[in-house]
């Protein structure tokens, strides 16, 4: 808001503001359009610096709530109001700029504090060895950046040193809310910055209570929720009694019915049932936590909890209790248990169960890709329909078939090669390891700290599987669908291909680029997070050839050559038809296992009012 515009009351609208039943300590703080209406002002009490937008006769709408604009029954404290802004009922609105078009209705309490004592948050691990500083703008990226890089203290230093300079600009602070907001019913909200404008407008309502956070533009804080040191992204949603504290949750996330602590969580998060809990843990999104899950909860040692890592597409079933420490692969599948002890599950896409009448650990690879294809395809669409976000300064990758998972499951391949070998050398009718069997235990190295069986199911298929999946990735970055693409440029195979892959907030980079940044923040090279956000920008820019050139050579590797040549492209093109056809059987076959469950089919009419209904 450009004071220049503004200027102080007349004697005569101070006198009708009195009239009005308005009360000040110094009408001489008070500024105001030169188009001033006093008569759209009843019944407050201004104290300190007040600065008043434009109003005028119109009313602000909101569903069934409809108010007119102006200021009535409140108490305005050290704040900037905008134009066309309606005002009833708040009790204390405390050092807040406020944005345009807004509405603020029936509210107990809304102060800021100073940003000089701005409150530290503490994601990932309880004893605060993460904390980080949030700022108005800050992205899931930069949180991430800041807690896990925690070995670089020049790093730490200069982002604290970045982000106390952006909190003390008008833009990073968090006592601002932007324009078309609608704040009603709400109980406290202190030092929170609350993003939003026409295109991404953000809702807070029903007795919510937010304490020391950020509020991404277009989301809805509703329906008691409470709210402390926290990190919203755009488009998320904290609804129906929701406890959260010490947390980022990405944009395009729901939270309800649930306690979410210190954690770190990346896009497209789902946790929306009763009495899951969810603690200390780094969750990489597109992500869903069933009712009952209690992630972290089981202290193990004599400290605070650990912490807890899952790749992308983390799934644990109903009421599965998990301990820290812990790390999941990319789309981790675990079925419903309490598991005893930490695990390390290192092979992605697969279906983890606690069998305790085995009294074993068992891991299937491949789960998604042998047996859930429909729901595995419904992944790959689902999370980008579901973007709701009008700005996106947060880039994301929606697809399971991506730089990332690709190299999890080269290294899978691998780790199966090697207890196959152990299995088989250690193969005897005394321990259980069948040269013939479908299933093989881990030796040496294995997925639960402890000394029970972990048992790998169906391994042969897994392994077969896992090649599949790594063409199908390759040919459908290189071939896009197209069944008569011609051989790629022989530019692709300049270099090695890049096997560490950093998910950066949801935004996938190679982990040199990352280093690169990092040596560039701590050089003095880089000044600033805008700089920083350029920076990902540019990557997002190279992110499509990044994952060709990534592509090309996961083909060379699965052919142990370093260029392709036409007659290995054209057997990659025939395996890229056959399996494209596979996918589509599986989608139709797995899809149909669920319509034609008898089960399923016992609540309708008939075949017609069911596909109407699940359709």
């Amino acid at each position: 808001m450009n004071t220049s515009t503004f200027r102080a009351l007349t004697a005569d609208e101070v006198h009708q503001l009195q009239l009005l039943g308005n009360h000040s300590n110094d009408w001489g703080m008070i500024q105001v359009v030169h188009n001033f209406n006093p008569t759209l002002y009843r019944g407050n009490i201004f104290a300190g610096h007040v600065t008043l937008g434009f109003s005028d006769s119109r009313e602000l709408v909101n569903g069934d709530l409809v108010l007119p604009e102006g200021i009535y029954n409140s108490v305005i404290r050290d704040s900037h109001i905008g134009d066309h802004c309606a005002v009833h009922n708040v009790r204390m609105l405390s050092g807040y700029t406020i944005g345009s078009h807004t509405i603020m209705f029936n509210i107990d309490e809304m102060t800021a504090g100073n940003p000089s004592n701005a409150a530290w948050l503490e994601p990932m691990n309880e004893n605060g060895g993460r904390r980080i500083l949030p700022y108005a703008g800050m992205t899931i990226a930069d949180a991430n950046l800041w807690a896990k890089y925690r070995d670089h203290a020049n790093l730490i230093s200069r982002l604290e040193e970045f982000t106390r300079h952006q909190l003390n600009t008008p833009n990073g602070s968090y006592s601002q809310v932007g324009s078309c907001s609608v704040i009603k019913n709400c109980k406290t909200i202190h030092n929170v910055a609350i993003l939003s404008d026409e295109k991404a407008p953000t809702i807070i309502e029903s007795c919510t209570a937010l304490t020391d956070g950020v509020v991404g533009y277009g989301c809805h804080c509703q329906y008691g929720i409470m709210a402390t040191r926290f990190l919203l992204g755009e488009n998320v949603h904290l609804e129906m009694g929701a406890r959260v504290n010490d947390t980022v949750v990405g944009d395009n996330s729901t939270i309800a019915r649930c306690e979410v602590g210190n954690s770190l969580i990346f896009p497209a998060h789902e946790q929306h049932h009763n009495n899951s809990f969810l603690i200390a843990a780094n969750i990489m999104g597109q992500s869903n936590i069933a009712a009952g899950c209690t992630l972290g909860s089981n202290h193990n040692g004599r400290t605070a909890d650990n912490e807890l890592v899952a790749g992308r597409g983390f799934w644990p079933g109903l009421c599965s209790s998990i301990k820290h420490s812990s790390a999941f692969a990319s789309y981790t599948l675990l079925a419903k248990a309490d598991y005893p002890a930490e695990l390390s599950i290192t092979l992605p896409f697969s279906l983890v169960n606690n069998n305790a009448g085995r009294n074993q650990l068992e891991v299937m690879p491949a789960y998604w890709w042998m047996y859930n294809m429909y729901a595995l395809n419904r992944n790959i669409t689902k999370f980008a329909k579901r973007d709701q976000r009008y700005h996106r300064s947060q880039n994301i990758v929606f697809s399971p078939f991506a730089p990332d998972t690709a190299e999890e499951i080269v290294n899978a391949r691998m780790l199966l090669r090697y207890w196959i070998e152990q299995a088989y050398l250690a193969s005897s009718p005394s321990n259980g390891n069948d040269k013939k069997s479908k299933n093989i235990e881990v030796l040496g190295f294995g997925l639960e700290k402890g000394k029970r069986k972990t048992v790998i199911l169906k391994w042969a298929e897994g392994y077969r599987a896992y090649e599949e999946m790594l063409i199908y990735y390759a040919m459908n970055e290189l071939a896009a669908d197209n069944l008569s693409a011609t051989l790629p440029d022989f530019s692709l195979a300049q270099g090695q291909r890049q096997r560490e892959w950093a998910n950066l907030g949801g935004q996938l980079v190679p982990q040199p680029e990352l280093d690169t940044l990092i040596s560039d923040i701590e050089h003095g090279r880089i000044n600033s997070w805008d700089e920083i956000h350029d920076r990902y920008a540019q990557w997002w820019q190279q992110y499509p050839l990044w994952c060709r050139q990534h592509a090309y050579h996961v083909l060379c590797f699965l052919s142990d050559t370093t260029q392709l040549d036409v007659n290995l492209w054209n057997q990659y093109l025939q395996r890229y038809a056959t399996i494209r056809q596979y996918v589509a059987d599986q989608i139709r076959i797995t899809r149909q296992k669920d319509n034609a469950n008898p089960y399923r089919q016992m609540t309708y009419r008939n075949d017609a009012e069911m596909q109407s209904v699940l359709e």
